[in-house]
């Protein structure tokens, strides 16, 4: 992406944020600057459409409307409850950038812009709330993988990269992704893509990207799917399921503080004679809860619902039957 159009994308974000009013695409090419700089209308409303599309892929909320039913054309404006984050505080190795307007934002060569913009909303009459626009990141510095990660994706070029799994001590393993998009949800940037090596359709949390990105093969070598809503699919992917029920464990004494954390402990219960307490935990994907308590060993057991037990134990017996092999 170059400067330019990044700057212009920023006054863009930054002007429909600003405002409760719906902006129509005349308004805005004279408010924002960079739009003035078209050779004619039909060069800005190519333009203004490209911005759009861009902004709605990064996952930006941007809203269509009037302002009343006189009105005969329709406006734009960010639904900033839906783009702001809540009061966060995140070591900076776990945090996400929030916003590609928020990252750029802090960066010294576009504060300038930025500033420009909401002094230019002003003079045209438009209202604007600038405390509650602004927003403030946590993380100074952009990710330095999103920049190349979102080069191949307008290049349609597939990429290689080191991915860490889970927390800062996850494996490291490489992977090798036909990039279809990024995009921003709850405060985090992920890739979407077809990840070739489980030839599967993958999301990449982008702070976990270890190392340089590097371009394999050729540009416009990536075929995108038609009809993809990736913002869906990583909201699928990264919500937790329902709770379906409520698991009874006994936990001893001392023992599985992060599992204590997350349940309610019920009251004192000694357990084949050792003293420790039952815990009521919400039950959501039965799998992965097994292979979770699995984890605790003797220090855990699972008093109901019984097909969870039974999952619990067989975790336990495939472990020891890989420790017994030869």
């Amino acid at each position: 992406m170059s400067s330019s159009r990044a700057e212009r994308l920023v006054n863009l974000v930054l002007c429909l944020l600003s405002t409760r009013q719906f902006l129509t695409a005349e308004r805005i090419r004279a408010i924002v600057p960079g739009y003035a700089d078209a050779p004619g209308d039909d060069a800005f409303f190519r333009t203004f459409e490209r911005d759009k599309a861009e902004l709605r892929e990064l996952g930006v909320p941007l809203e269509t409307g009037r302002i009343s039913s006189f009105d005969t054309t329709d406006g734009y404006r960010i639904a900033r409850q839906d783009y702001e984050l809540g009061e966060i505080d995140l070591e900076p190795d776990e945090a996400a950038a929030v916003a590609l307007a928020a990252r750029l934002w802090d960066s010294p060569e576009l504060a300038g812009a930025a500033h420009g913009a909401l002094v230019k909303l002003r003079a045209a009459g438009v209202e604007v709330d600038e405390d509650s626009g602004r927003i403030q990141p946590r993380v100074r510095a952009a990710d330095p993988a999103f920049a190349p990660l979102l080069a191949a994706v307008h290049a349609r070029r597939a990429v290689a990269f080191d991915y860490r799994r889970g927390g800062p001590g996850g494996e490291v393993s490489r992977r090798h992704v036909e990039p279809w998009g990024v995009v921003s949800w709850r405060g985090r940037w992920y890739l979407v893509g077809h990840d070739r090596d489980r030839d599967d359709v993958r999301q990449f949390r982008i702070s976990r990207v270890v190392g340089p990105v590097a371009a394999v093969g050729r540009p416009g070598a990536v075929v995108v799917p038609d009809g993809l809503d990736l913002t869906a699919m990583v909201r699928r992917s990264t919500d937790l399921p329902p709770v379906i029920g409520v698991a009874k464990v006994w936990v001893a004494t001392g023992r599985a503080q992060g599992l204590r954390r997350l349940g309610r402990v019920v009251g004192p219960l000694r357990h084949r004679d050792r003293p420790g307490d039952e815990l009521e935990v919400e039950l959501r994907d039965p799998a992965m809860v097994a292979r979770w308590l699995a984890g605790h060993g003797p220090d855990i057991a699972v008093l109901d619902p019984p097909d969870l037990a039974e999952r619990v134990r067989a975790t336990w017996a495939a472990a020891a039957g890989l420790v017994a092999a030869p």
